[in-house]
């Protein structure tokens, strides 16, 4: 018989969002993909769309919450969000993403962890 052990997380969210300048859905769809398996994020699902005049929408739902991407092909531009419970990949999410060869403009302070008012 399996024993499965659960941890009590915190209620924090590290939210990592920003704008880039790639937006061709299966340039997208295959880097970010390659970014959250080298981060060791655990993909429970994937989901996308393409809209029908122009854009494309893309979720992975995360053991550890979701990442989504929003292309906006008229400004040329698109716009991805993580948000994750796991503080270490997150960061190196992150990290792969800086090292990447994307043009980025981070948001902020690119990474913010939000809290629930006590």
């Amino acid at each position: 018989m399996t024993v499965l052990k659960s941890k009590i997380l915190d209620a924090k969210i590290h939210n990592l969002r920003f704008w880039i300048s790639e937006f061709d859905p299966k340039v997208l769809e295959s880097m970010f993909q390659n970014f959250l398996e080298e981060a060791d994020f655990v993909i429970l699902n994937f989901s996308d769309y393409h809209f029908p005049v122009q854009g494309y929408t893309a979720f992975w739902l995360l053991a550890e919450s979701h990442l989504a991407i929003h292309t906006f092909p008229g400004k040329g531009c698109s716009y991805i969000e993580l948000s994750s419970c796991n503080q270490t990949k997150s960061e190196c999410f992150h990290k792969l993403v800086k090292q990447s060869k994307l043009q980025v403009d981070w948001n902020k302070a690119a990474m913010e962890i939000s809290l629930p008012e006590e």
